[in-house]
């Protein structure tokens, strides 16, 4: 009987092929995560430029976050309609329109529609991945997957704050920097393509398995989750209320208050300027900000398997909320170096997500974890919504910054409480997420 024929290196099958398409799926966000803070990295010169408060800034990260809350219940539905491969690039492709649609507005009403069409696009493009890689890894490396495409995502976010300012500066017009932003977006979108097209290939060769659609809320799901979940829920809202909205003008702060400059000038081209920017990134205001999306990028994946092995999900999530009270509170009383503050922030921006996200499918049941994780982001957005609007009008209101820095803090004081609870709940009950994942 004759040997079978070898498989080729570019075989569906092989390590390599699963490797080079995760590259391809974890790249389709590259460029959403980079616009999405294009506004926060160019915020002083936006404020200059076209006269906008501070809370018109916090207003666009806003109208993000409500169109967030409305494609949670229906982005599932569209790729149960479409499939997976075609429901990714409609949300690439609305990812790309919003991105243009900010570049090319000539005024506020402009703006906000083009980052609500963002949103609406760039939250289910995550679910997506997220099923894209299910779909892949599923038994095969799936942790490391996870963690690599948060690295590879978070990429865009660390080059955005280190380059907007940069483009804006270097071509002498913040339209550009914009511009950037949209084009890295229609990147992503054809490289979003090329994943579709892998996929379709192994799926042809491999006979994969259809995937679910992800986050989707089924209603009648609601009323059966218990105290531990709705604590989870509590703490994501006040947790990520105290980063993404300070984030959103932290860049503003750092120019304003310290009088830290928006980029390092460099008597070499464009990219010896970029280098440049990146050898120097704490000695900017955007890269100080980027401090606490690089350490989340790095630690990440470590920090996973360290809840994985030690379990003490609710205690990681007590001590990460801690953390949030002296840094937010020490940049809004003092005019101390913010870098250490940032630094704190960054620590707990590594410890509670590796904590909580695992934390919900181990207090639902596994038939509705999909409505758990779909209510969960959209309550998230809600805070998201709400708090980078609050923040500009308290800068704007006060003249000064310390009355958002301690809305901050006391967002850091409420999630203490909501983890002490869910930390209590935990061990009158079975104490599953204090447990090792060996043993839960």
């Amino acid at each position: 009987m004759p040997d079978p024929a070898p498989v080729s290196s570019f075989h569906p099958s092989t390590r390599l092929y699963r490797f080079i398409f995760l590259f391809f799926v974890s790249f389709m966000l590259f460029g959403s995560y980079f616009a999405y803070d294009s506004i926060g990295a160019i915020a002083p010169t936006l404020i200059q430029e076209l006269g906008l408060d501070r809370e018109f800034i916090g207003t666009l990260y806003s109208a993000y976050s409500l169109a967030a809350i409305f494609i949670v219940f229906f982005g599932g539905m569209l790729v149960d309609r479409l499939g997976l491969r075609k429901a990714s690039i409609l949300f690439s492709f609305l990812v790309t329109l919003g991105a243009v649609i900010v570049a090319l507005a000539p005024n506020k009403t402009m703006l906000f529609a083009g980052r609500f069409i963002f949103g609406a696009g760039s939250e289910s493009l995550v679910v997506a991945e997220m099923a894209f890689i299910a779909r892949w890894f599923k038994g095969k490396e799936l942790a490391l997957a996870y963690g690599l495409s948060l690295t590879v995502s978070r990429l865009g976010t660390l080059f955005s704050f280190n380059t907007e300012e940069l483009i804006s500066n270097y071509f002498g017009n913040y339209r550009y920097a914009l511009w950037a932003a949209a084009l890295l977006c229609g990147v992503s979108l054809l490289v979003n393509a090329l994943a579709n097209w892998m996929d379709r290939r192994g799926e042809r060769v491999l006979g994969l398995e259809r995937v679910d659609a992800g986050d989707r809320i089924v209603f009648s799901d609601i009323g059966k989750f218990g105290a531990r979940y709705w604590y989870v829920v509590a703490l994501c809202v006040t947790f990520y209320s105290a980063i993404f909205p300070f984030t959103a003008l932290s860049t503003d702060m750092f120019h304003t208050k310290w009088g830290i400059p928006t980029s390092i000038g460099s008597d070499g081209g464009f990219l010896g300027q970029v280098f440049s920017s990146f050898l120097h990134m704490f000695s900017t205001a955007p890269g100080i900000t980027s401090i606490v999306i690089f350490a989340s990028m790095v630690f990440a994946p470590f920090a996973g398997g360290l809840v994985d092995k030690i379990g003490r999900r609710a205690s990681l999530m007590l001590f990460g909320s801690l953390l949030l009270i002296p840094a937010h509170f020490v940049m809004g009383a003092t005019s101390w170096n913010p870098i250490p503050a940032m630094i704190v922030l960054g620590a707990a921006f590594v410890l509670v997500p590796a904590a909580l996200w695992p934390s919900v499918p181990m207090v639902v049941e596994p038939k509705r974890v999909g409505t758990a994780f779909g209510l969960l982001t959209a309550i998230q957005n809600v805070g998201l919504m709400t708090f980078p609007k609050a923040s500009g009008y308290l800068i704007d209101s006060t003249g000064g910054y310390a009355a958002s820095q301690y809305m901050f803090a006391g967002l850091g004081v409420a999630g203490l409480i909501f983890a002490f609870l869910l930390l209590r709940a935990d061990r009158r009950g079975d104490h599953v997420l204090e447990k090792p994942a060996s043993k839960a």
